[in-house]
């Protein structure tokens, strides 16, 4: 079973939904693979002029599976770290590269570098539930997903830095003040909203649309080594007595954090992660 989802919505708009909510879509390599063939179906669509991001489940993502990273000690953690923060860095640059305008619907909290899917897309709309926070100060793990790469450029470094530094949680009012989205909707019209911007989007001369954001992210190859230099220094303090010490703490807090390595469907979850 895929864990991203395609849903043609009609009118040339197409709908991509990640599908892990038992575990609050936790970032996991299987989730950020079926979100890369996803978008490359999605991309090679003639029939798709515009594209909207959703979730499943209680959180938009909850970012890196911190079970997954505890288990992965008794292995080769380095090396799962860095294909994890590399596929999600493929995934940001992915959903840039889409030729087709994505509209992000972020329904509850964004944690950690799952901020990277949503700040990638090119409209952002919010229920005002939703909420972004960092966790690195806890985790001990460095930054990721872009918040430094993203974030810094989208609020600025002072902003950037007073959530990392911090560990300043991001209400929706102020992600929008911030300049990391555009709207806050009432929960119950936020994905039709997300839709209807996508459909509006659709309707109008497909080039013009690709054309604007493509130039709109004229900095990319800039943000594709801002994003290396993040997944560079998360590696560099990925398995010291800190981040262990984080991931500890968290899966000890949160006793009932469901067992990443149940069945897809799996059980339960909590609200916070890396």
């Amino acid at each position: 079973m895929s864990l991203v989802r395609i849903e043609p919505l009609g009118s040339g708009v197409m709908r991509l939904v990640l599908a892990r909510p038992a575990m609050q879509n936790a970032l996991v390599p299987e989730l950020l693979d079926d979100l890369l063939t996803a978008l490359s179906q999605v991309g090679q669509s003639a029939d798709c002029c515009a594209v909207v991001l959703a979730a499943d489940g209680p959180a938009f993502s909850i970012g890196g599976d911190m079970r997954r990273f505890q288990r992965e000690r008794q292995g080769q953690l380095h090396t799962y770290a860095a294909g994890l923060v590399g596929k999600l860095n493929e995934a940001i640059l992915a959903l840039i590269d889409l030729p087709q305008p994505v509209v992000a619907a972020v329904h509850g909290v964004v944690t950690g570098g799952s901020i990277g899917l949503v700040l990638a897309a090119d409209l952002v709309y919010l229920a005002p539930q939703a909420a972004f926070k960092a966790h690195y100060a806890t985790a001990g793990f460095g930054p990721d997903g872009g918040w430094t790469a993203l974030v810094g450029r989208l609020a600025g470094p002072r902003r950037a830095a007073s959530a990392l530094l911090l560990n300043r949680t991001v209400r929706a009012d102020d992600a929008v003040a911030w300049g990391l989205a555009n709207e806050v909707v009432a929960a119950e019209q936020l994905q039709e909203i997300a839709n209807a911007a996508a459909r509006k989007i659709a309707a109008y001369p497909a080039g013009t649309m690709r054309a604007a954001k493509a130039l709109l992210r004229s900095d990319r190859e800039r943000l594709a080594a801002d994003l290396e230099a993040e997944r560079r220094r998360f590696l560099e303090l990925i398995d010291t007595p800190q981040a262990r010490a984080g991931v500890d703490d968290f899966l000890h807090r949160f006793q009932d954090y469901p067992d990443s390595a149940e069945s897809q469907e799996g059980t339960g979850g909590q609200d916070a992660s890396t």
